[in-house]
């Protein structure tokens, strides 16, 4: 889908990517992390031209990224950063439909369009609908600036610290969302990212970079459990990798089947690590599990992840 190769780029005669080398396969969640000015969103950036590289090979869907032109390659890629950057005198309905009106849609399309997507990231149609951006939240904000990413049905989303400026709530909100719609649509998305946490849960593959080098690439549980320096070990942080690792685990892994327990459940697609701080909150030692559908399942043991953080 998108490969780098020995790809490299300075500012200034100083390097900010070096000798970069990098596979995005399609339908990939692929998350870039690292730290300050490591050249994760400059990697980004190159990927829909709105940064050129200065050598290497770079290649989108079998081509090579400079025979496209930049503004046709943009509507094949959609565009999520954290400032949102929605137009303040257009509705939320005439910022989504911005990419889908350039492309001269018909009006009936565009307006079908807006609602699905209106729908899918929880934003009530007829309550935002003809809102604009002064009258939202910086959740709703955030919503509608992913949706008008989306809006023309992008093979590629690109996501450049998108939920940076939230709150820890609507930020956790949103990660929930966008995890949702990676299942639901199945595009490619590369992420850029500072938070660890959003990294380990959201990705299929990290890519950790530091000084405009790649030092480790693989999935979480990769990473976590076989750092290959002591830089990668560091970053992730070696004392918690126990507690990190309960984050990418769900309670279904861990109940014991078959039996029962009065009380308020959890769902069995409930990660560990949060599952944990509820046996913390309610000072008890099981849980009672149920399924999607509020099936019982079984019980939840403390002990049981107790064992596993410490695995």
């Amino acid at each position: 889908m998108i490969h780098f190769k020995h790809v490299n780029k300075s500012f200034a005669g100083r390097p900010a990517v070096e000798d970069l080398s990098l596979h995005i396969a399609e339908g990939e969640f692929t998350v870039l992390i690292g730290t300050s000015g490591s050249g994760k969103s400059t990697t980004l950036k190159m990927i829909n031209r709105l940064i050129d590289h200065d050598s290497g090979e770079l290649t989108f869907a079998g081509q090579n990224i400079s025979s496209f032109e930049p503004e046709a390659l943009r509507r094949r890629m959609g565009y999520a950063i954290q400032s949102i950057g929605l137009f303040p005198h257009w509705t939320v309905e005439q910022n989504i439909a911005t990419v889908p009106q350039l492309l001269k849609w018909p009006t009936a399309r565009i307006r079908e369009r807006v609602t699905e997507l209106m729908e899918m990231l929880s934003l009530d149609v007829a309550e935002f609908r003809h809102r604009y951006p002064h009258q939202l939240s910086g959740g709703q904000q955030q919503r509608v600036g992913v949706a008008r990413a989306l809006a023309a049905d992008p093979e590629v989303l690109l996501m450049d610290e998108p939920f940076g400026a939230l709150d820890p709530v609507t930020r956790t909100t949103l990660q929930q969302e966008i995890a949702r719609i990676h299942t639901l649509l199945g595009r490619t998305i590369v992420l850029v990212t500072h938070d660890i946490d959003e990294a380990l849960s959201l990705a299929d593959r990290i890519v950790l970079m530091d000084a405009g080098k790649v030092i480790q690439q693989g999935t979480p549980q990769e990473l976590l459990n076989h750092p290959v320096n002591d830089f990668v070990r560091q970053f992730f942080g070696h004392s918690d990798v126990g507690i990190k690792l309960l984050g990418l685990d769900v309670v279904a892994s861990r109940v014991r089947r078959g039996e029962i327990l009065q009380g308020e459940p959890i769902r069995s697609d409930l990660n560990l690590r949060d599952a944990m701080s509820l046996f913390i909150y309610r000072q008890v030692d099981r849980l009672p599990v149920i399924d999607e559908a509020g099936q019982p399942v079984g019980v939840l043991y403390f002990s049981d992840l107790v064992k596993k953080a410490e695995a």
